[in-house]
């Protein structure tokens, strides 16, 4: 793959998360003892700590938390991406994630972004990004 900068390598445990991404599907995990979920994917609840956690789908809804448009990234692949839009939303299901905005077509930038807008998950190239709800 070369030296990417934008895909985390999988391991024996992110492996899961990264082969449904790649069937288009967003999976957090969710506690079974305190019933709280959580992104990024850990091995144990950052709340309680109980290694009784498990992968579940999340729906794909979020609103937009806050962002940053990047003008400037020399690391390979973002250069040929300026601008692009990073930034953090509130999953439906609570746990807040890092993220790209995109536009409706690739390589559109998003317009009329503002905190609260509601987002709905797209992939690129098996990476979750969010782009404006229909």
């Amino acid at each position: 793959m070369g030296n990417r900068f934008d895909v985390p390598e999988a391991d024996a445990f992110t492996r899961a998360y990264w082969d449904a991404a790649a069937e288009g599907r967003l999976l957090i995990r969710r506690c079974g003892a305190c019933a709280r979920t959580h992104h990024y994917p850990r091995e144990f609840c950052p709340y309680c700590w109980s290694e009784d956690v498990t992968w579940r789908d999340a729906s794909g809804r979020a609103t937009l938390y806050t962002w940053s448009v990047v003008h400037r990234n020399d690391l390979p692949p973002f250069a040929g991406r300026t601008p692009y839009v990073a930034a953090v939303v509130d999953l439906a299901e609570g746990p807040r994630m890092s993220t790209e905005i995109v536009g409706e077509a690739a390589g559109e930038a998003p317009t009329g972004l503002r905190a609260g807008l509601e987002l709905a998950v797209a992939f690129r190239d098996g990476v979750p990004v969010f782009r404006p709800a229909p």
